[in-house]
């Protein structure tokens, strides 16, 4: 089997890579940082290419892979940019839809908790979406159009609607990376959010693991939400962090206000991941 990973580069590309290096695929990284390949597992094939500029042989130039994970995706962490709806919704989609109509059988694109919209508590795969930011719209719209499609052209589709993520590599904007960064300076008080947050995280490491499986194992599995399905405080996850790495640092809860762009408490439903994943597979770290 050939999987074909673009996005390679980015932060859960690399973790991905080294995944599909331990599986019996062959592995083709669809990069345009030609300077991060050199971290690359040794057998994956680079596929230099810039998926925003439509090119009629991009199948053939992948080398007609048997399916297709989906992370690329520009102008993040900025989920409010009208860019994405404007620039990357229709590039994404006519890339996508031109591998397709050359003959690709499979596809895995990753989507975003955000689809769900401003809802709280458990979120399940067969509510419908409502998303309130451009980022989350231009996902949802880019999913239906692939679904559309289907109508049209005979492939598998897998969304993999993804939660909360931490490890290495992520933008340093994130929480993980940032607090990581006071320690390391020696700071002796880290400011956050009063902590009271409930949110579903997963280390990357872990969410590459899922999206492995399901691109190789499960084809057309549609929605599926990848999560833990425990909701957890961000003070409590914080916390965990300074144990488990022996960081300290005195955390000045409530410094920055509760983000108004999400709710206070949601977390996945998992049922579906756990149908189809072997037991014991959130063990990877």
């Amino acid at each position: 089997m050939k999987v074909a990973v673009t996005g390679s580069s980015g932060f859960i590309g690399r973790h991905l890579l080294n995944h599909l290096a331990t599986r019996q695929v062959d592995i083709v990284a669809v990069t345009r940082a030609s300077e991060a390949t050199a971290a690359y597992p040794p057998e994956v094939q680079i596929a230099g290419m810039d998926i925003g500029v439509g090119s009629p042989d991009c199948y053939h130039r992948l080398g007609r892979p048997d399916v297709l994970i989906h992370l690329a995706w520009g102008g993040l962490p900025n989920y409010s940019s009208l860019h994405h709806f404007e620039t990357e919704l229709p590039g994404h989609y006519q890339f996508l839809k031109s591998l397709v109509e050359a003959g690709l059988p499979s596809l895995l694109v990753v989507g975003t908790c955000f689809e769900y919209g401003m809802r709280s508590g458990p979120l399940s795969e067969d509510m419908p979406t409502s998303p309130c930011n451009p980022y989350a719209y231009a996902k949802d719209a880019l999913r239906r159009r692939l679904q559309f499609l289907q109508e049209k052209h005979h492939f598998n589709l897998t969304w993999a609607r993804l939660f909360y993520m931490y490890g290495e590599g992520q933008h340093s904007t994130a929480l993980y990376p940032q607090i990581r960064q006071a320690v390391m300076r020696g700071d002796s008080v880290f400011n956050m959010s009063g902590g009271g947050e409930l949110r579903d995280y997963l280390p990357v490491n872990t969410v590459a693991a899922h999206i492995a499986t399901l691109a190789i194992n499960h084809w057309n599995s549609g929605l599926v939400n990848v999560c833990s399905g425990q909701p957890v405080s961000v003070r409590r996850l914080v916390e965990g962090w300074l144990k488990e790495y022996g960081w300290e640092i005195e955390l000045n809860l409530g410094y920055y206000p509760y983000p108004d762009y999400e709710p206070m408490a949601f977390w996945g439903d998992r049922r579906k991941l756990n149908s189809i994943l072997p037991p014991g597979r959130d063990e990877v770290s």
